[in-house]
């Protein structure tokens, strides 16, 4: 009898042991290019490189294969403790020159997202044989579409049917070529400057694909998976300190939130953000607008905040970001939103149809 309780006792620390080695969110990093040579804001040299694959060694994080990662999450279940994902967006031969290499040694799975046209064109870019090369070590080859488009523009004299025609052949061709050239498809799709709308988002969904925007932040099983989140670990981001942070992030602790959509206009946007009840430090959460500094935090209540914006974004992207430590001050719960300012002569489509 004796034996038998301490066998439940053991069986019972284990079952402890392993739910706190678990995790049920995942940071994604994002890399352009691995070279001396390419523009610096999308960039970080090999030596920066390894500093950031070698951090991740040492501090004992889990690089998980992403499509098994995110179908886990969304599933509700578990990843290892420290999980985290590498992914390269664009088809540069860099990444199979300078990153390939450094990834390979450490035997980390990665993840890039193609535009398929340039492969092979020039020694510039990847090329069939360097993709299947770094698949049979652990690349995962994915859909940045064709042409790389920025997907909620028309082209002159074209109709909402014909953009969205076009749109949806780009996503539809990648998918046809992967699974010609390599037999198989992981069904993911990140966005050409990580723009996309309810009606590119509707389309993608129905083909099945998750996709991902240029927003930070962490995946769990509440997120978007047609609009994922994912940090940029490159230029001005690649300084190791910086990827610290973001590595000891963990989802914002929301119950919802409300924007007026995609797009701004001539005035500041806001964002009501509304937290699920629990122990988290409101006091100290900090918002802030790219090119603006600070947002205002308009407290409706004790779980509700209105975060709005100084002043209307300039033409192009603007985010605001959001953070507030946990109780333990190690990590740091994240919330990223996206909006696109256009440009009256850009074709953008505003509306839903």
């Amino acid at each position: 009898m004796l034996s038998k309780v301490r066998s439940a006792a053991l069986v019972g620390t284990m079952m402890v042991s392993i739910s706190a080695s678990a995790q049920d969110y995942l940071p994604i990093l994002q890399y352009h290019h691995v070279s001396k040579t390419t523009p610096a804001s999308t960039s970080l040299t090999p030596a920066q490189f390894t500093e950031h694959m070698d951090y991740l060694k040492s501090a004992g994080f889990h690089v998980v294969d992403l499509k098994d990662a995110l179908e886990k999450l969304k599933q509700h279940q578990s990843l290892p403790d420290k999980a985290v994902a590498i992914t390269f967006d664009d088809s540069y031969r860099d990444i199979y020159l300078g990153g390939f290499p450094i990834l390979k040694e450490r035997g980390f799975p990665f993840t890039v997202f193609l535009n398929t046209k340039p492969i092979g064109r020039n020694h510039h870019f990847l090329t069939w044989e360097d993709i299947k090369e770094m698949e049979k070590s652990g690349g995962v080859f994915a859909n940045h579409t064709i042409n790389h488009p920025y997907m909620l523009r028309k082209e002159e004299g074209e109709t909402n049917d014909q953009w969205l025609a076009r749109m949806t052949n780009e996503v539809d061709t990648v998918e046809t070529i992967l699974n010609e050239q390599l037999g198989h498809s992981p069904k993911m799709l990140a966005y050409p400057y990580g723009e996309s709308s309810d009606v590119i988002r509707a389309m993608v969904k129905e083909r099945g694909l998750m996709a991902f925007g240029q927003q930070s932040g962490v995946v769990s099983a509440e997120s978007n998976f047609e609009d994922l989140p994912r940090f940029p670990a490159s230029g001005r981001f690649a300084k190791l300190s910086s990827l610290k942070v973001k590595l000891a992030s963990m989802p914002m602790p929301l119950l919802g939130e409300k924007t007026d959509g995609d797009f701004a206009g001539d005035q500041p946007v806001s964002i009501r953000l509304t937290f699920k009840q629990g122990k988290y430090r409101l006091k100290d959460l900090a918002c802030y607008v790219s090119g603006q500094g600070k947002a205002s935090l308009d407290w409706l209540d004790k779980n509700e905040v209105v975060v709005t914006a100084p002043k209307a974004f300039g033409v192009g992207r603007g985010r605001i970001n959001c953070t507030m430590p946990d109780q333990s001050a190690k990590h740091y719960y994240w919330y990223s939103k996206v909006w696109i300012r256009p440009g009256d002569d850009q074709g953008y489509v505003i509306g839903k149809s």
